[in-house]
C-alpha cells in the first residue's frame, strides 16, 4: 500500500509550473536583450561558447529537484508491518482538603495552592493513567471522576475552593469513604490514592476506611502541607481582597499548624505512607515524580499497521539532481589554434 503522511507538502508541486514559467520568460528576456545587443551574427559569434542543450538540461534538472524535494516532505510511505501497541495505566484519586485552614500562608503562596500546583505537575506527566479528585471538609464528594482529560480535571482543580464546602472540619474518613468508591468504579487493580491535609482534625472512620484500602491493594499517600508552628488564617472579601484574619467569637485570631503527630500516628498504624510538604522542601514533588513514574497494569493491547517512511528515496534523488546540475557546465568547449593569431 502507497500513502503520503502529510499530503498538504503535494501542494508545493504547485511551484513546478511556476518554476517552469519563470524560466521561460527569464530565457525570453535574455534573447530580446541580446537582439537589441547589436548584430545577430555578431552576437552569434560572442554567445558562441553558451551550450544551449546543456541549459536546457540544467534548467529540467532543477525543476526536477523542485518536485522530488515536495515528494519527500510529503513523507511517501508504502510497505507495512503489523505491530501490537499495549496501554499501560494506574487510577489515580487526589482528595483535597477545602478546610478554611487550607487558605494559611505558611507554605507559599498558601497551603491550598501549592498542593494545586502538586497536582497540575502530576497531570502533566500522566500518559494513559486515569485521575479524579476528591473535595473534603467536613464532608466529602467527588469533584472529578476518573477521567484521561487531564485538561478538564485541571480545569475542576482550579474551581476548588474552601467556599464549595458548607461545613468546614476535616474528616480523613470521610475522604477515604468517598475516593475509594471512585476507585472501585474505576476497575482498574493499579490504584494509587492522596489525601492532602494540614491534618489539624479527623474523625474516628479513617482507621476502618484505611483498612479497607489495604485489603483491596490501594496504595495510599498521606501529604500532611503546612508548618507545624501556629499561623493565622487570612480572610477575603469577595473581590479576592485581603480583609484581615479569621477570628472566633471571642474576637481572637484563629492560629492553624500542621498536626504532623497525629498524621504520622495514622499512617503508622495504617501502613500508609506520610509525606511532608513544607516551606522550601522537595518531599511533595519528589512523591508526584514517583506516582507518574508508576507502571500501572496494562489496560488494552492493539494491533496497528505502521507504513515504511520512504522519503528518503526522493530526498536522495533531488540531492543527486542538484549536485549534477551544479557539476554540468553550460559552456563549449573548443580547439582554440593560436598559430598566426597574433601575427
Amino acid at each position: 500500500m502507497f500513502r503520503f503522511a502529510d499530503i498538504a507538502w503535494l501542494w508545493a508541486l504547485g511551484l513546478v509550473p511556476m518554476l517552469v514559467a519563470l524560466m521561460w520568460v527569464a530565457a525570453r528576456s535574455r534573447r530580446r536583450a541580446l537582439d537589441r545587443f547589436g548584430e545577430s551574427e555578431l552576437v552569434k559569434k560572442l554567445t558562441d561558447s553558451v551550450d544551449g542543450p546543456a541549459r536546457r538540461w540544467k534548467a529540467v534538472l532543477q525543476v526536477v529537484t523542485v518536485a522530488l524535494m515536495a515528494v519527500a516532505l510529503a513523507r511517501p510511505q508504502f510497505g507495512n508491518r503489523l505491530e501490537t501497541v499495549r496501554s499501560v495505566g494506574q487510577d489515580i484519586v487526589v482528595a483535597v482538603d477545602l478546610s478554611q485552614s487550607m487558605l494559611a500562608e505558611d507554605v507559599a503562596p498558601n497551603r491550598l495552592e501549592r498542593a494545586r500546583l502538586a497536582i497540575l505537575r502530576l497531570m502533566r506527566q500522566l500518559d494513559g493513567d486515569r485521575i479524579g479528585l476528591v473535595a473534603f471538609a467536613a464532608d466529602a464528594f467527588v469533584q472529578s471522576p476518573l477521567t484521561v482529560d487531564y485538561s478538564a480535571a485541571g480545569m475542576f482543580l482550579n474551581a476548588m475552593h474552601p467556599e464549595l464546602m458548607p461545613v468546614q472540619g476535616t474528616d480523613l474518613g470521610a475522604a477515604m469513604r468517598v475516593s475509594l468508591d471512585a476507585l472501585e468504579q474505576g476497575a482498574r487493580d493499579a490504584r494509587v490514592l492522596v489525601l492532602v491535609t494540614d491534618g489539624e482534625d479527623h474523625e474516628d472512620d479513617f482507621g476502618a476506611q484505611m483498612q479497607r484500602a489495604v485489603e483491596g491493594g490501594v496504595q495510599v499517600y498521606l501529604v500532611g502541607i503546612g508548618s507545624t508552628e501556629g499561623v493565622p488564617i487570612p480572610v477575603f472579601d469577595d473581590a479576592g481582597q485581603r480583609q484581615g484574619f479569621l477570628r472566633d467569637e471571642d474576637g481572637s485570631v484563629v492560629t492553624t499548624r500542621l498536626a504532623e503527630e497525629t498524621l504520622q500516628r495514622l499512617v503508622r498504624d495504617a501502613g500508609a505512607t506520610y509525606v511532608r510538604a513544607g516551606a522550601g522542601g522537595t518531599a511533595f514533588d519528589d512523591l508526584v515524580d514517583e506516582i507518574a513514574r508508576g507502571q500501572g497494569e496494562e489496560i488494552d493491547s492493539l494491533q496497528v499497521t505502521r507504513f515504511e517512511e520512504q522519503y528518503q528515496i526522493f530526498l536522495g534523488l533531488a540531492l543527486v539532481m542538484l549536485l549534477a546540475e551544479a557539476l554540468m557546465s553550460d559552456r563549449r568547449k573548443h580547439k582554440r589554434i593560436w598559430s598566426g593569431r597574433f601575427e
